[in-house]
């Protein structure tokens, strides 16, 4: 088991590329054109916390299986998600939807908040980053610290999309981010297969 230093850092430097081209980056830019971007990161960052809670309990429940087990479906989950990244990135990106428009309305702080959340936590089931948290787990990292992890790395990439969004998607190429966290999946499919 590593420290929890290096479990909450793997977690953050897995996440982060893996959202940064991911929908949670998008649907966070579209929901500031709609609300106050305070009050959408608010609202994003709570369902993200709920997110990293359930992804974390998962991956404890499949650390309770036999050991080879736990390390085949965490190599299943990294090469999974590679895959995704990988045919995502040879997808056109066809923008933003309208990202650039301005913000029409400003709503109530706690409407904002909500649509937020609901958005943001419906969005994420069953999401990339919820499996590699709970792979993490499941592959016997420290939980707290991959909760942490996971959670501050989706902090990161969502007050992004609220303050340097519009800029980002016109200045980075995302399909450059996502074979690099392709790569970085795949890299952890190998390892884990080694070891195990």
């Amino acid at each position: 088991m590593i420290s929890a230093l290096g479990a909450a850092g793997t977690a953050f430097i897995l996440i982060v590329p893996v959202e940064l081209p991911d929908k949670t980056f998008i649907a966070t830019l579209i929901l500031t054109t709609k609300y106050r971007p305070v009050l959408v990161w608010i609202g994003v960052i709570c369902a993200f916390f709920v997110q990293c809670v359930v992804a974390v309990a998962f991956g404890r429940l499949i650390g309770l299986l036999p050991h080879q087990i736990v390390k085949w479906f965490v190599v299943a989950l990294f090469l999974v998600g590679a895959g995704i990244l990988f045919r995502s990135a040879r997808k056109s990106d066809d923008g933003d939807g309208g990202a650039d428009a301005a913000p029409n309305t400003v709503r109530s702080g706690l409407k904002a908040v909500g649509a937020s959340f609901l958005v943001l936590f419906a969005a994420e089931w069953g999401d990339l980053s919820q499996l590699l948290t709970a792979g993490l787990v499941a592959k016997g990292n420290n939980p707290y610290a991959t909760f942490l992890g996971s959670w501050f790395g989706l902090i990161l990439v969502s007050g992004l999309a609220v303050l340097l969004g519009r800029w980002l998607l016109k200045k980075v190429r995302l399909e450059l981010v996502r074979y690099v966290a392709a790569g970085i999946c795949a890299a952890l499919a190998v390892v884990t297969a080694i070891t195990a």
